[in-house]
Protein backbone atom coordinates (compact mmCIF):
# COMPACT_ATOMS: atom_id res chain seq x y z
CA UNK A 1 0.00 0.00 0.00
CA UNK A 2 1.35 3.33 -0.87
CA UNK A 3 -0.73 5.79 1.51
CA UNK A 4 -1.43 8.74 -0.14
CA UNK A 5 -2.92 10.72 3.19
CA UNK A 6 -2.32 10.09 7.15
CA UNK A 7 -4.86 10.96 9.57
CA UNK A 8 -5.54 10.10 13.19
CA UNK A 9 -8.67 8.65 14.84
CA UNK A 10 -8.64 8.41 18.38
CA UNK A 11 -4.30 9.01 18.74
CA UNK A 12 -4.80 5.97 16.12
CA UNK A 13 -2.96 6.57 12.98
CA UNK A 14 -5.10 5.56 9.71
CA UNK A 15 -3.45 5.35 6.29
CA UNK A 16 -5.42 5.59 2.78
CA UNK A 17 -4.61 4.72 -0.33
CA UNK A 18 -4.75 7.11 -3.49
CA UNK A 19 -7.79 6.55 -5.55
CA UNK A 20 -7.47 8.21 -9.01
CA UNK A 21 -9.93 10.85 -9.55
CA UNK A 22 -10.92 15.15 -9.49
CA UNK A 23 -13.06 16.54 -7.15
CA UNK A 24 -16.52 17.39 -8.32
CA UNK A 25 -16.79 20.65 -7.63
CA UNK A 26 -19.89 22.36 -8.26
CA UNK A 27 -19.00 25.99 -6.97
CA UNK A 28 -19.44 28.79 -9.68
CA UNK A 29 -15.59 29.31 -10.45
CA UNK A 30 -15.57 25.56 -11.18
CA UNK A 31 -18.56 25.72 -13.76
CA UNK A 32 -17.26 27.90 -16.72
CA UNK A 33 -13.62 25.83 -16.41
CA UNK A 34 -13.66 23.78 -19.53
CA UNK A 35 -10.96 21.66 -17.80
CA UNK A 36 -12.59 20.53 -15.05
CA UNK A 37 -14.52 17.30 -14.02
CA UNK A 38 -17.92 19.57 -13.52
CA UNK A 39 -17.82 20.34 -16.86
CA UNK A 40 -17.02 17.43 -18.42
CA UNK A 41 -20.09 15.74 -16.69
CA UNK A 42 -22.55 18.42 -17.54
CA UNK A 43 -21.63 17.61 -20.91
CA UNK A 44 -22.71 13.73 -20.01
CA UNK A 45 -25.89 13.76 -18.51
CA UNK A 46 -26.17 9.83 -18.58
CA UNK A 47 -22.68 9.63 -17.25
CA UNK A 48 -23.49 12.19 -14.35
CA UNK A 49 -26.97 10.01 -13.90
CA UNK A 50 -25.21 6.65 -13.46
CA UNK A 51 -22.83 8.36 -10.75
CA UNK A 52 -25.57 9.50 -8.86
CA UNK A 53 -27.51 6.41 -8.62
CA UNK A 54 -24.18 4.84 -7.45
CA UNK A 55 -24.01 7.45 -4.81
CA UNK A 56 -27.56 7.02 -4.21
CA UNK A 57 -26.96 3.24 -3.65
CA UNK A 58 -24.02 3.89 -1.70
CA UNK A 59 -26.27 5.68 0.90
CA UNK A 60 -28.52 2.86 0.85
CA UNK A 61 -25.99 0.52 2.45
CA UNK A 62 -24.91 3.29 4.41
CA UNK A 63 -28.09 3.48 5.76
CA UNK A 64 -28.94 0.48 6.13
CA UNK A 65 -25.70 -0.08 7.87
CA UNK A 66 -26.91 2.57 10.83
CA UNK A 67 -25.29 5.85 9.91
CA UNK A 68 -26.35 8.81 8.62
CA UNK A 69 -24.78 11.24 6.68
CA UNK A 70 -22.99 13.94 8.24
CA UNK A 71 -21.10 17.35 6.58
CA UNK A 72 -21.79 15.30 2.56
CA UNK A 73 -20.90 17.75 -0.03
CA UNK A 74 -18.90 17.84 -3.42
CA UNK A 75 -15.60 18.39 -2.19
CA UNK A 76 -16.44 14.66 -0.45
CA UNK A 77 -16.50 13.35 -4.54
CA UNK A 78 -13.74 12.42 -6.44
CA UNK A 79 -14.20 10.88 -10.14
CA UNK A 80 -12.14 9.14 -12.56
CA UNK A 81 -13.25 10.39 -16.11
CA UNK A 82 -10.96 7.71 -17.25
CA UNK A 83 -12.86 5.04 -15.55
CA UNK A 84 -15.96 6.75 -14.69
CA UNK A 85 -15.57 5.61 -11.04
CA UNK A 86 -16.89 7.52 -8.49
CA UNK A 87 -15.35 7.68 -5.16
CA UNK A 88 -16.46 9.19 -1.81
CA UNK A 89 -14.10 10.44 0.67
CA UNK A 90 -14.13 12.31 4.11
CA UNK A 91 -17.07 10.88 5.38
CA UNK A 92 -15.79 11.25 8.71
CA UNK A 93 -18.95 13.65 9.86
CA UNK A 94 -21.08 10.31 9.44
CA UNK A 95 -22.77 9.21 12.88
CA UNK A 96 -24.51 6.73 14.00
CA UNK A 97 -28.49 6.45 14.11
CA UNK A 98 -30.85 9.55 14.84
CA UNK A 99 -29.11 12.41 16.81
CA UNK A 100 -30.20 15.83 18.02
CA UNK A 101 -28.16 18.99 16.14
CA UNK A 102 -26.35 20.41 19.61
CA UNK A 103 -24.66 23.00 17.55
CA UNK A 104 -26.94 25.25 16.37
CA UNK A 105 -24.90 25.17 12.79
CA UNK A 106 -23.76 21.52 11.78
CA UNK A 107 -20.58 21.03 9.98
CA UNK A 108 -21.12 21.57 6.09
CA UNK A 109 -21.58 22.72 2.83
CA UNK A 110 -24.60 25.02 3.21
CA UNK A 111 -25.30 24.49 -0.46
CA UNK A 112 -26.18 20.85 0.31
CA UNK A 113 -27.27 20.86 4.39
CA UNK A 114 -30.78 20.22 5.30
CA UNK A 115 -32.72 23.25 7.35
CA UNK A 116 -32.65 20.80 10.49
CA UNK A 117 -28.70 21.08 9.99
CA UNK A 118 -28.83 25.16 10.81
CA UNK A 119 -31.27 24.44 13.91
CA UNK A 120 -30.22 23.67 17.63
CA UNK A 121 -32.68 20.82 19.08
CA UNK A 122 -33.59 19.71 15.64
CA UNK A 123 -33.94 15.88 15.02
CA UNK A 124 -31.14 14.88 12.50
CA UNK A 125 -32.07 11.00 10.29
CA UNK A 126 -32.11 9.69 7.45
CA UNK A 127 -34.54 12.35 6.13
CA UNK A 128 -31.72 14.58 6.83
CA UNK A 129 -29.59 12.08 4.46
CA UNK A 130 -32.12 12.53 1.82
CA UNK A 131 -32.27 16.28 1.77
CA UNK A 132 -28.74 15.92 1.05
CA UNK A 133 -28.57 13.92 -1.24
CA UNK A 134 -31.51 15.74 -3.27
CA UNK A 135 -29.21 19.17 -3.14
CA UNK A 136 -26.47 16.49 -4.91
CA UNK A 137 -29.37 15.51 -7.76
CA UNK A 138 -30.16 19.31 -7.90
CA UNK A 139 -26.27 20.19 -8.09
CA UNK A 140 -24.77 18.00 -10.45
CA UNK A 141 -27.71 17.60 -12.62
CA UNK A 142 -28.68 21.05 -12.46
CA UNK A 143 -24.95 22.76 -13.33
CA UNK A 144 -24.42 24.63 -9.71
CA UNK A 145 -28.65 26.29 -10.19
CA UNK A 146 -31.70 25.32 -8.76
CA UNK A 147 -33.97 26.72 -12.14
CA UNK A 148 -35.53 23.42 -13.89
CA UNK A 149 -34.42 24.74 -17.17
CA UNK A 150 -30.57 23.87 -15.98
CA UNK A 151 -31.77 20.82 -14.64
CA UNK A 152 -30.17 17.69 -17.47
CA UNK A 153 -32.24 15.08 -15.46
CA UNK A 154 -35.99 13.87 -16.52
CA UNK A 155 -39.43 15.33 -15.11
CA UNK A 156 -39.18 11.97 -12.32
CA UNK A 157 -36.34 12.68 -10.93
CA UNK A 158 -36.74 16.72 -10.94
CA UNK A 159 -39.91 15.62 -9.12
CA UNK A 160 -37.93 13.59 -6.97
CA UNK A 161 -35.37 16.54 -5.50
CA UNK A 162 -37.83 18.33 -5.56
CA UNK A 163 -39.90 15.97 -2.79
CA UNK A 164 -36.23 14.95 -1.61
CA UNK A 165 -35.24 19.06 -0.20
CA UNK A 166 -38.48 19.92 1.21
CA UNK A 167 -37.84 22.02 4.09
CA UNK A 168 -40.32 19.61 6.17
CA UNK A 169 -38.65 16.82 7.10
CA UNK A 170 -41.82 15.25 7.15
CA UNK A 171 -43.07 16.19 3.79
CA UNK A 172 -39.33 14.65 1.72
CA UNK A 173 -39.15 11.12 0.83
CA UNK A 174 -38.73 9.22 3.68
CA UNK A 175 -35.92 7.21 3.59
CA UNK A 176 -32.85 7.13 0.93
CA UNK A 177 -33.98 3.46 -0.54
CA UNK A 178 -37.50 5.77 -1.51
CA UNK A 179 -34.88 8.43 -3.06
CA UNK A 180 -33.30 5.91 -4.56
CA UNK A 181 -35.87 3.93 -6.33
CA UNK A 182 -37.68 6.79 -7.20
CA UNK A 183 -34.43 8.38 -8.95
CA UNK A 184 -33.42 5.53 -10.64
CA UNK A 185 -37.65 4.79 -11.83
CA UNK A 186 -37.70 1.93 -9.67
CA UNK A 187 -40.12 3.53 -7.37
CA UNK A 188 -43.79 5.39 -7.81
Amino acid sequence: MDPAAVDTIDDEPRFWEHVPGERLDTRAAAQGDPASVHTWLAARPAVATRLLAALLELHVGIVAAGWIAGDLYDGCLLFDRESARLSVIDLDGYHRGSTINAMGRMFGSSRWMAPEEFEPGAAIDERTTVFTLGRAIAWILGNGSDDRRAFRGNDRQWDAVQEATAADPGARIQTVAALAATFSGDGT
